[in-house]
């Protein structure tokens, strides 16, 4: 008999053999009707493999995520079998899970439509109806790249082709069709469900090299019933509505000039104004917890980046050239080498650290084509950036502030649930593994002796130190990675910085990297599109519009306004000979938060008449009211720390 440790620390024995379905059956026949695979002493693997010695075993569902990413990927075979049999002559190539769903690659010289959906989505329905068992089988190399190659699927046997010598290559069956994959998979198609929809097609290069064939990419998304495919796709709705590149130019805040300049922001008169108010809430928050601020050249010699590493890990997507003296220069990708040259002016003591060196560093990094998307993924950006050198001793301490600082902006912005991941060393870095050792402590600790949640995102350090990244929930449950907190204690060794310590002798401080927003204009588009548009009056670049009712109160809405201007809001008039109605419809469409409505009662009464986006509430205002209190609204959170 095996012993079998459950989750909850109960024990079970099994015959010897046994496998992941015998476990879920034994305890409880609606868990093994959910079962999608096993994890055995911390492996995923297929229900149906044999489980030989003592282990601990847990049972994984669509209720988990690792159960979902296995019916996804379950589902992207299921998808290249349906275009299979309706166009045999299609080669596959791969098909992962992704976030929401799956994708697969298919070479076809005639392009796939969304017109095709329809129909790869009623094979897929059938596949899965037929309930067909996923089979593996192990093969070795040479067979395998045999196998693929006379089924005419040349992709598949040059991927095993490039495999090591001793590679296990397992193969997954489904009925008549045979795929490459390591696993798992799900039991059967039928576990799969039907909570599946295709969603775009697009190009992919064979194995992401522009120099290869142009694939096609369906996308799909996949989840464990109808109630949560149906709340995806509501999102997507909502989503599409609060898309920052929608609302930017109904807003007239920004604009894009792909021919000419890329991923770059021409900024208009109101989103620049937003912009600013950005820097200056984070310059306030900046100046009041100790940072000073500094500015360090746009285009500086490449040799810095190859000091810091930078450049081998990042070259290809740096803009770089030479001069006519034959030296390299680089438009600069990050701040940290200038932070580092204007430490080593002077001689540094230790009673000078912490020094936290803040700066709104415009940063240029090259983003393939296809990837960028408005603000969110753009080839230029400003990073609210910051490195505060500080003693080893320090190091802890300085973690906590900075996480504190960091979650306290978020809340000032809207943003109350906020994940943190810890993420420790890639597989390539550099460094020792003892210094390594003593940075992913110190973050370790400086969350942990606070109570703060974090998972661990294993192997997803910077190449030079580990760090904690903050993902943040909007108002439609969707998830962005904004700020980070970075330990290194390796560009100080590189860059050979120090500080006197009380010894009299030169020591080595801790170097933190440091961003809040993360940059100035993908945080701008993530608040777009969290408030959909309507931000609050203290960022908002048009705070109030006052209307007329008819052109006969113009003076009292000039009035109104003037008032209002010197107390210091952001107001204009709209003096159109226009209906009251139509002005209203159109200020909601720019998302101005207040619309003043001005007639005879107002002008007789020395009232005013607002309406708040978003709201068909009329209130009535005293002038003086309403300036008192909309003043009060419209100042910057912390604007007096």
């Amino acid at each position: 008999m095996v012993a079998i440790k459950l989750p909850d620390g109960s024990m079970m024995e099994i015959k010897e053999g046994a496998n992941g379905f015998d476990v879920a059956s034994q305890i409880s026949s609606n868990l093994a009707k959910a079962a999608l695979a096993v994890k055995v002493n911390g492996k995923l693997t297929d229900l149906s493999t044999p489980i030989t010695t003592d282990a601990t075993v847990t049972i994984i569902t669509g209720k988990d995520q690792e159960g979902l990413n296995i019916l996804r990927h379950s589902c992207s075979h299921v998808m290249a079998q349906a275009v299979k049999e309706l166009w045999p002559n299609v080669q596959v190539t791969i098909g992962p899970a992704i976030e929401n769903g799956f994708y697969y690659d298919f070479s076809r010289q005639e392009p796939f439509t969304t017109e095709d959906f329809e129909k790869i989505e009623a094979r897929m329905h059938e596949i899965v109806k037929r309930d067909e068992k996923l089979e593996r089988k192990v093969l070795p190399r040479d067979e395998a790249i045999k196998f693929f190659k006379d089924l005419g699927e040349h992709y598949k046997a040059e991927i095993i082709e490039d495999l090591p010598e001793g590679e296990i290559i397992s193969l997954y069956s489904q009925g008549s069709f045979t795929d490459l994959c390591r696993g798992p998979h799900v039991p059967s198609t039928g576990k799969i469900g039907d909570a599946f929809k295709l969603m775009k097609v697009a190009g992919a290069y064979w194995r992401g090299d522009s120099n290869k064939e142009m694939l096609q990419r369906i996308y799909a998304t996949a989840w464990a019933d109808k109630k949560d495919l149906k709340a995806y796709l509501d999102m997507l709705e909502e989503a599409a509505k609060r898309d920052h590149r929608k609302l930017g130019r109904e807003m007239d805040l920004f604009h894009f000039e792909p021919e000419y300049a890329p991923g770059a922001v021409f900024w208009h008169d109101k989103g620049y104004r937003i912009y600013r108010k950005l820097i200056e809430y984070m310059r306030n928050r900046q100046e009041h917890n100790g940072y000073i601020e500094v500015s360090t050249p746009r285009v500086m010699d490449r040799c810095l980046w190859e000091t810091s590493g930078h450049w081998e890990k990042y070259g290809a997507h740096n803009y770089s050239g030479q001069t006519e003296d034959k030296k390299w220069f680089c438009i600069k990708p990050m701040n940290c080498p200038g932070g580092l040259l204007i430490y080593k002016q002077g001689i540094k003591s230790y009673r000078d650290l912490p020094l936290r060196m803040a700066e709104f560093g415009k940063v240029n990094r090259y983003e393939a084509s296809g990837s960028l998307m408005g603000l969110m993924r753009v080839r230029e950006f400003t990073q609210d950036d910051a490195h505060i050198f500080c003693t080893p001793e320090q190091m802890e301490e300085e973690c906590i502030t900075t996480l504190k600082l960091i979650l306290d902006i978020y809340k000032d912005f809207g943003f109350e649930e906020v994940k943190i991941y810890l993420s420790t060393r890639p597989e390539k870095r550099i460094g020792s593994d003892e210094i390594w050792d003593l940075c992913e402590k110190s973050l370790a600790n400086a969350l942990t002796s606070h109570g703060y949640a974090f998972e661990i995102n294993e192997g997803e350090g910077a190449f030079y130190g580990p760090k904690l990244e903050f993902i943040l929930r909007d108002a439609i449950g969707r998830e962005w990675q904004c700020g980070t907190i970075q330990v290194d204690m390796n560009l100080p060794q590189r860059f050979d910085i120090s500080y006197i310590g009380e010894d009299g002798e030169k020591h080595q401080p801790v170097m933190l990297h440091r961003a809040l927003f993360g940059s100035i204009e993908r945080f701008l588009g993530i608040l777009i599109e969290n408030h959909a548009g309507r931000l609050p009056l203290w960022l908002s670049p048009e705070q109030v519009v006052v209307c007329p009712i008819v052109s006969e109160f113009d003076d009292y809405a000039k009035e109104v306004a003037s008032a209002m201007q010197k107390a210091g809001l952001l107001v204009k008039t709209d003096l159109r000979n226009e209906k009251i109605n139509y002005k209203i419809r159109e200020h909601s469409v720019a998302k101005i938060p207040v619309i003043a409505v001005v007639g005879a009662k107002e002008k007789e009464n020395r009232t005013v008449t607002i309406r708040r986006i978003g709201s068909d509430k009329q209130e009535v205002f005293t002038l003086d009211e309403l300036i008192k209190s909309l003043v009060k609204e419209a100042e910057m959170p912390h604007a007096e720390e």
